[in-house]
């Protein structure tokens, strides 16, 4: 079984070292009104999609590739690659320009568009296209969060037919819903289901998943379309399908709107997305477990991080956390959920089982240290500067050094994430190196390394890293 990005030919967006200016609020349109379910069954949706389908766009992207000479187009595509491990061919290599095309969701009328991050992914330009006769624009990207496959694009327009949002928390499985998008890249196409499931993760598509699962029929290039219910709201993002074949076989997924909203009023206002830290490692509880600890459900405390909000309020090895404000905690999805959803500083109420009795403790969340080298999106001129680009990296925790083997007196940065199209990727940086110097520069941590990043102007840099109890340095030429 195959999980697909629902891109028709794919790609990744530039990760520029300017940091984008504070912008206003997102102004959206939402509406938290649960359906009529009594509402008897209808003939006709035309008036639903005559009024959400003008906020649906077609997404395109482009950018410069090095391809094999007789290689066929559709198999430089990145997602067909990770998914069916095509391997190079031709004889060798040439620059080309790679073609895809997505969807997305116009959200204010001042010309904001919320799609997914795979969509936009590494390309050199963004274009979004809509209405009849059809209007073409280029797109910025404002922010992209790869960790939940959102992403938020501006066009320089006013007075748009923004979607109106609704309430995915208030859906129900048996809910009717249409999913609107450019599937195959044929046209604007609308099609029928329900909702088969709710709070969908596990499947390893993102870090934090919490799907829709619907049976309308959603396909490649569907990815960043529109989710709706029955009266037109948005609820979700149309995100991947499950297929034997490339094509619909009726398991769909979608980011819930409320969701994909918090991340986008996020990106939109400072290009980059805050989670909170609750600084704690879990474990799911097995049946055993369950019944050694005395719980049905949670999350089972395994390690606690120093001068974590965990630590602060008393938490320990052992104890079961079984709901954090409103939120029950069933298993350490669930919690991580919960706690990505809040802001660094804010005050959260715990409640968790130790020896068998209930407790509750409040406490502050910190900040995730993960942060994205050369800044966390495109500047609005698209110029790439900085130096390795596409790169996350994150502090050394104690569990991240037990587990890689680093030594307790190594001081540097986690390299978390490396885009596989990146230049670092090219020069063979890897997850789980730790960059120590960067430019001869010591690196003590990820804000360190984030700094320097930016303050190297390339497109050469030179990287002392760690790997398997080994140093070496690299070259990572952006130039290439």
């Amino acid at each position: 079984m195959t999980i697909l990005a629902l891109l028709a030919v794919g790609s990744v967006a530039l990760w520029a070292a300017d940091k984008p200016a504070a912008r206003p609020p997102l102004k959206l349109q939402v509406d938290h009104q649960a359906i009529n379910r009594g509402d008897s069954i209808r003939v006709s949706y035309s008036a639903v999609v005559k009024k959400a389908a003008p906020s649906v766009v077609y997404v395109f992207t482009s950018k410069k590739v090095r391809r094999a000479e007789a290689e066929n187009p559709f198999f430089n595509d990145p997602m067909f690659r990770r998914y069916f491990g095509v391997p190079d061919q031709g004889r060798g290599p040439r620059d080309s320009v790679q073609q895809s095309l997505g969807s997305g969701v116009i959200i204010s009328t001042d010309g904001y568009v919320l799609t997914n991050n795979h969509v936009v992914d590494g390309a050199d330009e963004v274009k979004v296209a809509f209405g009849e006769p059809r209007k073409e624009f280029i797109a910025s990207i404002v922010g992209r969060d790869e960790k939940a496959d959102v992403a938020v694009l501006k066009i320089d327009a006013t007075g748009l037919p923004a979607v109106t949002l609704g309430d995915s928390d208030k859906l129900e499985v048996g809910d009717t819903v249409l999913a609107i998008g450019n599937p195959f890249g044929v046209g604007m196409t609308v099609t029928h289901g329900i909702v088969s499931a709710l709070g969908r993760g596990g499947l390893g598509i993102e870090d934090y998943e919490d799907f829709i699962q619907t049976d309308a029929p959603i396909n490649p290039g569907n990815s960043g379309g529109a989710l709706l219910d029955s009266e037109g709201r948005l609820i979700g993002i149309n995100t991947a399908i499950l297929s034997r074949t490339g094509g619909s076989n009726g398991i769909g997924f979608a980011i819930p709107i409320n969701l994909a909203q918090s991340i986008a009023e996020q990106l939109s206002s400072n290009g980059h997305v805050n989670r909170g830290f609750l600084g704690v490692t879990t474990q799911a509880l097995t049946d055993d477990l369950a019944k050694q600890f005395g719980v049905e459900h949670g999350a089972l405390i395994t390690d606690i991080s120093a001068d974590s909000g965990a630590q602060k309020a008393g938490l320990q090895r052992g104890d079961i956390i079984t709901r954090v404000n409103d939120a029950d905690i069933n298993d350490p999805r669930a919690l991580a959920l919960a706690i990505s959803r809040l802001a660094p500083d804010t005050e959260v109420t715990v409640q968790y089982v130790r020896d068998g009795k209930k407790a509750t403790v409040k406490t502050k969340l910190g900040r995730q240290a993960t942060q994205e080298l050369a800044g966390g999106s495109s500047s609005d001129n698209g110029k790439d500067e900085g130096v390795l680009n596409g790169v996350g990296v994150s502090d050394l925790t104690a569990e991240a050094r037990a587990q890689l083997h680093v030594p307790a007196d190594l001081k540097g940065a986690l390299v978390t994430q490396v885009d596989a199209d990146s230049a670092s990727a090219r020069a063979g940086l890897r997850e789980g190196d730790v960059i120590l110097e960067l430019d001869r520069k010591p690196t003590a941590n990820a804000a360190e390394a984030v700094k320097l990043s930016t303050d190297i102007k390339g497109p050469k840099v030179l990287v002392l890293l760690w790997r398997e109890g080994v140093r070496r340095y690299l070259v990572v030429d952006e130039s290439k």
